[in-house]
């Protein structure tokens, strides 16, 4: 197969035969020539129906975030979704009890409490997307 092949600005014709490439010929390429100006597109027909008003949009209830939850925020090791809580708010907890389930990487991890305490508020529900830091769970 013969191809011509340009390389800064020179043309090569190039024959290739079973994983061998051979040059040929060389030659200056010829100078670009500029393109002949486009007609203007014509302007968009007006729509036929526009609201005056759009619907406003639902504006979402904020979650309760480490800023503003007292007590120390246990937060996600790595970015995952919620399977499951395991615990409920004001229960009481002791050291290296699960309180909810984190899958990443299609593996179930165990988020533990790191010490003794009380669930002051769970900042994420079952079924939610969190990253690496996201607050999970707050204890007193």
């Amino acid at each position: 197969m013969k191809y011509i092949v340009n390389i800064n600005g020179k043309n090569y014709e190039v024959e290739v035969e079973r994983g061998k490439a051979t040059i040929l010929s060389t030659s200056e390429a010829p100078a670009p020539q500029a393109a002949p100006a486009a007609a203007p597109a014509p302007a968009p027909a007006p729509a036929a129906y526009a609201p005056q008003n759009p619907p406003a949009k639902p504006v979402p209830q904020s979650a309760p975030t480490a800023a503003n939850v007292s007590g120390e925020v246990i937060k996600a090791p790595m970015p995952g979704t919620i399977l499951s809580i395991r615990v409920s708010k004001g229960q009481a907890v002791k050291k290296g009890d699960i309180l909810l389930i984190l899958e990443a990487m299609k593996m179930e991890n165990e988020i533990m409490a790191p010490r003794d305490g009380v669930v002051a508020d769970i900042l994420v529900s079952q079924g939610a997307t969190v990253s690496t830091g996201d607050a999970l769970i707050a204890l007193n």
